[in-house]
């Protein structure tokens, strides 16, 4: 019995020091990290949480967001949970944007009694598109006369005083508007999707569009210049009752998937809202006739002197000119974000500098980012460029004999001193991706400034001079860095022209 007694005593023993050791190996957890090395709102930024934070603003966001947009459409079922939320349009339909006021109590007081300015935009959400927006438009307009792609229905409309809309942007609509009072705008969209895409085979996939507005506040002498908000969504335009039909087959399509596939799409909601995103830039363009590039006394392309270039080049600059840079401020790096399509990862970069984005390894971008958007945000960062598949130069014929003509005139003077009368001819580079006829002439019109309709034809020179059809094959075979002189003949049955390459 004694040995009994003593069993239960020394395992009391033993728990109480056990108990007490495991206290102690607990004690100095918390400290050592301090308060400020852990925070859950640097949880909630990671990737895995951004379905979460689009659709639950926290009220860091609300403090920052003055005003929120409605579009009164309903957003397709068939987005993926961490892409951006697309919505499809009736071309020429009118839809409601109710304009709320979403200040906080003592928020932005400067405005209370005030009107505001916003600048509706339809733009294109692809890069590559933007950066040849004219030309798109002028295109549009070619084929379009009189047409607008961005209208508001007046009589719809509530609370708008004094809209605008500017016959030289066909894309741009504005209005002055009082926050305190209800707002609505019925805007009505006349492109569509399909009209900005290459024909190929038939059948092709319309690109999408976004709908930008952007709000701006009186300075001091009463222009309505200091911006206050910026928000977007993406949108696709179909002919009438397309989207209605296009909506109805996502749905269909999101039904017979199984319950674990639909978990990894996002829920259709009623209404779109528009999420904040950087203003857009103001680009002002050269507004020239309806046939701009082309001089009307001289079958050849108008070019400036001196140097070869076009009389104008309003397109923003290619994309290697938007390199981040170490100088750059943390607003500006917010800004490169949103540019690059990097915007769901600005909260989480907020105070990073340009210096402090390029010092993220490949492994610390994946890791912030996750493999897809880690590895295109690296590569962004570093600048690295797709290198074209084919690289051609061109030059034009009759700049070129101009500048012989005006040395030739200068021989007999500059002969004396020893002087080279040799002409210097001036290229330029273009770059092709896709090696077809088609790309080949948005890509010379790009480079005249002209619209893609102007061009009617273009034909290579062949043996003996004839004039043979360029076709996809034919550029297929082009060599690497091939150098043409560009000719042009006026086409004979309507104002276009045909392209000759010597």
């Amino acid at each position: 019995m004694a040995w009994a007694l003593k069993l239960p005593l020394a395992d009391e023993v033993i728990e109480s020091g056990l108990v007490q050791d495991f206290d102690a190996s607990l004690s100095g957890i918390g400290q050592e990290l301090g308060a400020g090395a852990y925070s859950m709102s640097d949880v909630l930024a990671l990737p895995i949480f951004k379905q979460e934070e689009s659709s639950l603003p926290s009220d860091n966001e609300n403090k920052i967001l003055p005003f929120q947009y409605v579009l009164c459409a309903a957003t397709s079922p068939a987005v993926k949970l961490h892409d951006e939320t697309l919505t499809y349009l009736n071309q020429g339909q009118s839809y409601e944007i109710r304009m709320l006021d979403n200040r906080k109590l003592g928020e932005l007081p400067e405005i209370n009694g005030k009107l505001v300015k916003s600048i509706f935009r339809v733009v294109f959400h692809d890069r590559r598109l933007q950066y040849t927006e004219h030309q798109q438009l002028e295109g549009w307009r070619w084929n379009r006369p009189g047409d607008r792609i961005l209208d508001i229905d007046i009589p719809m409309s509530v609370g708008i005083i004094d809209p605008r809309a500017n016959p030289n942007q066909l894309n741009t609509v504005e209005f002055l508007w009082d926050p305190a009072k209800r707002t609505s705008v019925f805007i009505q969209v006349h492109c569509i999707s399909t009209e900005f895409t290459m024909r190929k085979h038939g059948g092709e996939k319309g690109v999408p569009f976004r709908v930008q507005i952007d709000t701006f506040k009186e300075n001091e002498n009463g222009e309505y210049t200091e911006h206050l908000h910026s928000a977007s969504c993406q949108i696709k335009v179909f002919k009438p009752k397309g989207a209605d039909r296009k909506q109805k087959t996502d749905r269909e399509k999101m039904e017979k998937r199984t319950p674990h596939e639909k978990e990894k799409y996002q829920p259709s909601y009623e209404t779109t809202i528009l999420t904040e995103c950087s203003p857009w830039p103001e680009i002002t363009y050269v507004n020239n006739s309806p046939s701009p590039g082309f001089n009307s006394s001289h079958s050849s392309f108008s070019l400036g002197e001196g140097n070869g270039s076009p009389n104008h080049q309003p397109e923003p600059p290619p994309p290697v000119t938007d390199n981040l840079l170490p100088t750059t401020t943390p607003q500006e790096a917010q800004q490169w974000l949103h540019r690059n399509r990097f915007s769901t990862f600005t909260r989480l970069f907020t105070n990073f500098s340009g210096a402090d984005l390029l010092k993220l390894t490949r492994d610390d971008v994946i890791q912030i980012c996750g493999p897809a958007d880690g590895i295109r945000l690296f590569n962004a960062l570093k600048g690295r460029m797709v290198r074209p598949r084919l690289t051609i130069y061109v030059c034009q014929e009759s700049l070129q004999l101009r500048e012989q003509q005006q040395q030739q005139q200068q021989q007999q003077q500059k002969h004396e001193d020893g002087d080279s009368n040799g002409t210097f001819f001036v290229y330029h580079a273009i770059y092709l991706e896709e090696l077809t006829a088609v790309e080949l002439t948005e890509k010379i019109a790009q480079l005249f400034s002209i619209s893609p309709c102007q061009i009617s034809q273009i034909y290579k020179q062949g043996p003996t001079g004839i004039h043979v059809l360029i076709s996809d094959e034919m550029i297929q075979n082009f060599q690497e860095e091939a150098c043409f002189i560009l000719d042009t003949m006026k086409a004979e049955t309507n104002d276009s022209y045909h392209i000759i390459l010597k």
